[in-house]
């Protein structure tokens, strides 16, 4: 894996967690336990922070950045990924937050100010555009992203599902 300090900030990944050998880690980013980041994922935080909470996982070529502070965002953006996050492949995150418990379907695009509600399904190919708020307990999708329908009780009990089989496959991965 290659992970490299910058400007002062060094990544700090729980020792539980999983960074594939293609990953890259950059700068000021944290990786809570039991996480994982699979192979070509980029987290930099080169400008600002990144946060990943436990149980969560960061799937192939997924792409993770912020925005940094200036006057025309003031204080610029984060991201902050909760615990249990499932996040697809080639999702690309850019200074959103991203609840617990939620799973972002592979492709999307979730943009700067974004934030996506606890228990949250955000279909395949969606776009979150700027700033906007997804309600929690909703299947959203689209271009831009529409809430669709409430979460069925089977859905829900997947967004759980997804984290935990991800713990698993990490630790085996881990084994080699």
């Amino acid at each position: 894996m290659s992970i490299r300090d910058f400007d002062g900030h060094t990544p700090r990944i729980d020792a539980s967690a999983f960074v594939d050998e293609t990953a890259l880690v950059i700068g000021d980013v944290e990786i809570g336990a039991d996480s994982s980041l699979w192979p070509m994922v980029v987290a930099r935080g080169d400008i600002h922070r990144i946060r990943i909470g436990a149980r969560s996982n960061i799937q192939d070529g997924s792409v993770i950045h912020v925005t940094h502070d200036s006057d025309h965002v003031p204080g610029g953006h984060p991201v902050v990924i909760g615990d249990g996050v499932t996040v697809g492949h080639q999702v690309t995150l850019h200074g959103c937050t991203i609840e617990d418990d939620c799973l972002i379907g592979m492709g999307s695009l979730v943009l700067d100010g974004a934030r996506i509600e606890r228990g949250t399904l955000l279909g395949a190919g969606s776009l979150v555009s700027p700033g906007k708020v997804l309600e929690g307990g909703y299947l959203w999708l689209g271009r831009p992203a529409k809430r669709i329908r409430p979460l069925t009780a089977e859905e829900r009990g997947y967004l759980g599902y997804s984290a935990d089989h991800y713990v698993r496959l990490k630790e085996r991965h881990r084994r080699g």
